[in-house]
């Protein structure tokens, strides 16, 4: 029996049945124009992926070449957004937060409740699903932080057509994320490629539609992964992990030193590739009512099977250091290295940007709520393992500006 459901399946194919006439034109032309910037990535290799001193942002000196590549790119590394020193602190803190509370034996009692990568080759990755402890609020609350995500924000295009503004560039709206510890020799931790924060819905929610209208049925040519205009109004299928907030980008802070071979993240630095994936589901070896694999409520697969070309792209990220931080767009291809052959831990903070607007403004008295309560953040399974953690983060922990991201105040 198929994974999709019955009633999601006739949709597809009447999708598909709508798109696909005048899709292989558009497919084989935009294949040609990215082989390329294909080659080209490969070719690189880690160096491939930008990378900006955060001294560089905050002194309002960044190279004037850097924010056309960015774009293109869809990603970039930040270098010293934070000390090492704190960075270093911050990882040791973790650590004791998570054993001190006994978070191992929860965790044991509560596995599979997250189904989110369940399709995925690696399965699951033990990421620890902690949301409140202090280093996770110090960070996403942090001037410095605040500073990284203005000014990648202000890469996308935040006006539509009108001019009026979809999201605030400077703004910021806390999304709590989770933790990954990693320990060296660890081989069960990984994640095959994939898109997070929609799958099917990519083709079948209007949102979505009409932040693809140019790549699935208008000139491929003039779409824009960074025109924000419609993207607030995409909805996705809910589901735990399932991201209900808009993302500018995805992003982690890195808490120990990593790079390729540490098991850690991997990039197909494209920023278009998105249109390309959503073209080649419409063409005519794949069932009228499949999408290439794709799974409601699932992270969207990107496999060997259907992407091969796309998938040459794939590179890890460069070496980083304590207090760096990655960020990619959330249409990017990713995943992540199935063995960690390094000589120490690989850990980092999940934080990402979300700036306000009205759909993110929406998400913030739930998530204040189980704040409040020491439970999941929304998005996630609801394992709530920080209900009992008397060393939690409380609200006299947050910060003037880390009351506003949270909703708590007011902006002025």
């Amino acid at each position: 029996m198929s994974a999709v459901p019955e009633d999601t399946r006739r949709r597809i194919a009447a999708a598909k049945a709508e798109l696909a006439p005048s899709a292989a034109g558009r497919f084989a032309e935009l294949g040609e124009d990215l082989e390329n910037e294909i080659r080209e990535v490969a070719e690189l290799g880690s160096a491939a992926i930008p990378e900006i001193p955060f001294a560089d942002i905050a002194n309002n000196a960044v190279a004037p070449d850097i924010p056309d590549l960015v774009r293109r790119r869809g990603c970039a590394v930040i270098r010293g957004v934070f000390s090492r020193e704190q960075a270093g602190e911050w990882s040791a803190e973790l650590g004791r937060y998570v054993e001190n509370n006994g978070y191992l034996e929860q965790e044991k009692e509560k596995r599979g409740m997250d189904k989110y990568f369940s399709g995925l080759a690696a399965g699951q990755p033990q990421i620890f699903c902690v949301y409140w402890s202090r280093p996770q609020i110090a960070a996403r609350q942090s001037e410095e932080m605040a500073q990284t995500r203005q000014w990648l924000n202000r890469l996308w295009d935040f006006q539509d057509e009108n001019g009026s503004a979809v999201f605030n560039p400077d703004r910021e709206c806390t999304y709590a994320d989770r933790i990954r510890r990693r320990q060296p020799g660890d081989d069960t931790l990984g994640l095959s490629p994939h898109v997070d924060g929609g799958s099917v819905e990519r083709w079948l929610d209007p949102g979505f539609r009409a932040v693809y209208n140019e790549a699935l049925s208008g000139d491929w040519r003039q779409f824009n992964p960074f025109r924000a205009s419609h993207r607030p109004e995409a909805r996705e299928i809910p589901s735990p992990a399932v991201c209900r907030m808009f993302r500018t980008y995805q992003g982690w802070t890195a808490l120990t030193p990593q790079g390729p071979g540490d098991g850690t993240l991997q990039l197909v630095p494209i920023a278009r590739g998105m249109a390309w994936l959503l073209l080649r589901a419409l063409q005519n070896d794949v069932a009228e009512d499949d999408l290439c694999g794709a799974l409601p409520g699932r992270a969207l697969s990107v496999t060997p099977e259907f992407h091969a070309p796309l998938l040459r792209g794939l590179v890890s990220i460069p070496k980083v250091e304590p207090g760096d931080t990655v960020w990619w767009h959330p249409d990017v291809v990713h995943a992540v290295e199935d063995k960690h052959n390094g000589a120490g831990q690989s850990n980092v903070i999940y934080i990402g940007a979300a700036p306000e607007c009205e759909k993110n403004r929406n998400f913030l008295p739930e998530q204040l709520r189980r704040f409040q309560e020491g439970r999941s953040s929304p998005d996630f399974a609801p394992e709530d393992y920080e209900v009992s953690y008397p060393d939690r983060a409380m609200e006299a922990d947050l910060s003037p500006l880390g009351r506003r991201q949270m909703g708590l105040d007011p902006w002025n």
